[in-house]
């Protein structure tokens, strides 16, 4: 069955920098979405919980497929460590089911507000990156459909196809199911190090050289902090903490690793209430407040990798214009590109409310996936500041030019001639959709933006 709204509706991604309109169906059957699929001159992309911050996942006058109705979340296999489980289902509920059974998923985002399928076209990534790889390094097995019917993938079948969907922003077919690996797990607790940094310098150093001693490792950066304290951090690290590191209260269950109940910003409020000198005075608040050197702190599961998750629309904050999140990449030996970012930031006058610094392990396959070994920042800027435009051009043009590349899940506004510098490998991808999806049925606002649907 599909449940169709026979009115546009207006969609945009979390961002909210550029809406656009489009029908919307729900099926709840794959057999419904390869009907969809084959429809004549039919345009249709794939949308989730609507977390790409850009245009990722929607289709102007065409038709958004809207996945939720396919959220199976299959039993445990025990013995290989794997669950199947529905492209629509949210990771958390993916989460609370396997955690309850010992098990984690291996590579979590900064939101757990994202479905399965969407998670492997972005081929997101957590602050294991490092040492475990992105997302879709655990998926050993999916279904899509495709303009052509579906397909059974994985990295040994059909692998071409397979790997130009991990990344692929929902190009090559809708992931209708997929089998994850776990990770065992002992408790739903974090052991979690904390570490204070009064310069961007002596952060890189640490994590460049410590980093590999802990599984999860991210950084909060001050970009709103004046003169020399710019740049100052608060580095967390941390692992799945065993059953002997708990005291013996939170042995006996798992209700501490329960996530908090969500709250709301009230739509009034979110409208303009966040300023730049609000954030200022919560920075230096945040870093003041951070320990200096803490070893062994336990943390609850959801305050260690979602801690914005409890502020369920926390994107209205950024008031009525949106806010863009700029994510780049480059090497290990490009860290100087951090330090000029950063540099670049304060020089445009323009403020950063949040940025996030953490390090990368080898990249998949995909021609179109983002990961690569080297360095990520993520800097939330609202929209609206005169520099932003030019800043973020900027940017652009430092990453390409030092071989690395920005994030496509969260683009809004990349220029299309930086693309195939940034992805050298747009040739795989052209060819896997001429096998799958010649009349380049799957399209997405982001795909005509960009120029990838050639």
């Amino acid at each position: 069955m599909t449940v169709t709204d026979p009115r546009p509706k207006v969609l945009a991604g979390w961002g909210r920098t550029s809406p656009t309109r489009a029908l919307v169906e729900r099926p709840e059957t794959v057999e419904d979405i390869c009907r969809l699929l084959k429809t004549p001159r039919q345009r249709v992309i794939a949308r989730g919980l609507g977390r790409s911050y850009g245009d990722a996942a929607q289709c102007a006058g065409g038709t958004v497929v809207d996945t939720t109705g396919l959220a199976s979340i299959g039993p445990i296999d025990a013995r290989s460590g794997t669950i199947e489980v529905g492209g629509g289902a949210s990771l958390s509920d993916v989460l609370r089911r396997t955690l309850l059974a010992g098990w984690f998923v291996r590579a979590v985002p900064g939101t757990s507000q994202v479905t399965i399928g969407g998670a492997i076209a972005a081929d997101v990534h957590g602050k294991n990156h490092h040492g475990d790889g992105a997302f879709c390094s655990h998926v050993s097995t999916m279904t899509l459909a495709t303009p052509t019917g579906p397909r059974v993938v994985g990295p040994g079948q059909d692998s071409a196809l397979f790997w130009a969907t991990a990344g692929g922003m929902g190009l090559t077919g809708i992931v209708t199911t997929a089998t994850l690996e776990l990770l065992r797990v002992e408790t739903p607790w974090m052991l979690v190090d904390t570490e204070r940094f009064g310069a961007l310098d002596d952060l890189m150093d640490a994590m460049a050289g410590s980093d590999e001693a802990y599984r999860y490792s991210v950084a909060w950066l001050d970009l709103l902090a004046p003169g020399a304290k710019l740049g100052r951090s608060v580095l967390t690290r941390g692992d799945h903490a065993p059953c002997d590191a708990l005291p013996s209260t939170l042995r006996a269950g798992r209700a501490g690793g329960r996530p908090s109940r969500t709250l709301r910003v009230p739509t009034l409020a979110g409208y303009g209430r966040l300023a730049p000198q609000v954030v200022r005075a919560f920075n230096a608040t945040r870093y003041r407040r951070a320990p200096r050197c803490e070893v062994g702190a336990l943390e609850p599961w959801p305050a260690f990798f979602h801690p914005l998750d409890r502020l369920g629309n926390w994107n209205l904050l950024y008031g009525r214009r949106g806010f863009v999140q700029y994510q780049f990449v480059v090497g290990p030996s490009e860290a100087e590109v951090v330090h000029q970012a950063v540099a670049m930031t304060s020089a445009y006058r323009v403020p950063c409310f949040l940025a996030v610094l953490k390090r990368m392990g080898g990249s998949d396959p995909g021609p179109l996936s983002f990961p690569m070994s080297g360095w990520t920042l993520a800097l939330d800027f609202p929209i609206g500041p005169p520099g932003l435009p030019a800043l973020l051009d900027r940017l652009d043009e430092l990453v390409a030019a030092a071989g690395g590349r920005v994030y496509l899940a969260k683009d809004s506004r990349l220029r299309p001639d930086l693309v195939p510098i940034m992805y050298p490998r747009l040739g795989e991808l052209s060819d896997v959709r001429d096998d799958v999806d010649p009349d380049r049925v799957l399209r997405s606002d982001l795909s005509r933006r960009l120029g990838l649907d050639g």
